[in-house]
């Protein structure tokens, strides 16, 4: 076989009706669109879900759900693409700068695809719970914001001075009350 033989299997490319040509061809004359109106027309086609100037049923439906914004500036990096990178602490502007998220990605999260060979330390870039197994399994580590120690809450016995001033005024108020 040579290029110039190549041909499409037999019987799978059919030759196109040819229409217009006498009444005997059984497609003569309207070639088979019938009389005027759009249709008939060249060019004459209807956009999809154009119901004539009535509302279509795509408009005549509530809308739902939204679009997350952070889903904008939010990235997914595989464990592969952190192997792949020379740097031992990942951050985001370090994924940047690699090329593995785009310019405008402000959030990170690592997900458990490929596999990770050595040690990395994630800095505020998330992880699943698989993707975070496999790096401490690998020796590394991640200190997501989350790890960020929190201020305790104040214990109840610990009031502030304002509002122990509040609660003194609010008690002389409700006995000058009684006393009338």
């Amino acid at each position: 076989m040579r290029l110039n033989e190549l041909q499409p299997a037999a019987g799978s490319k059919r030759n196109a009706r040819r229409v217009g040509r006498g009444i005997g061809s059984g497609k003569g004359k309207t070639c088979g669109r019938g009389h005027k109106g759009q249709k008939s027309r060249s060019g004459g086609r209807i956009r999809a879900g154009f119901e004539g100037g009535q509302q279509p049923l795509q408009l005549r439906l509530p809308k739902y759900g939204f679009n997350s914004r952070l889903a904008r500036v939010t990235a997914e990096v595989t464990l592969s693409e952190l192997d792949k990178l020379e740097a031992t602490e990942i951050t985001v502007d370090v994924l940047r700068d690699a090329n593995v998220v785009n310019r405008g990605t402000l959030r990170a999260k690592v997900m458990l695809s490929g596999s990770i060979s050595r040690a990395v330390t994630l800095k505020g870039v998330r992880a699943t719970k698989g993707a975070r197994a496999a790096i401490e399994a690998a020796g590394g580590s991640v200190l997501d914001d989350d790890d960020a120690p929190v201020a305790a809450a104040p214990a109840a016995d610990e009031v502030p001075a304002a509002s122990a001033e509040s609660a003194a005024i609010e008690t002389e108020n409700e006995n000058e009350d009684g006393e009338s």
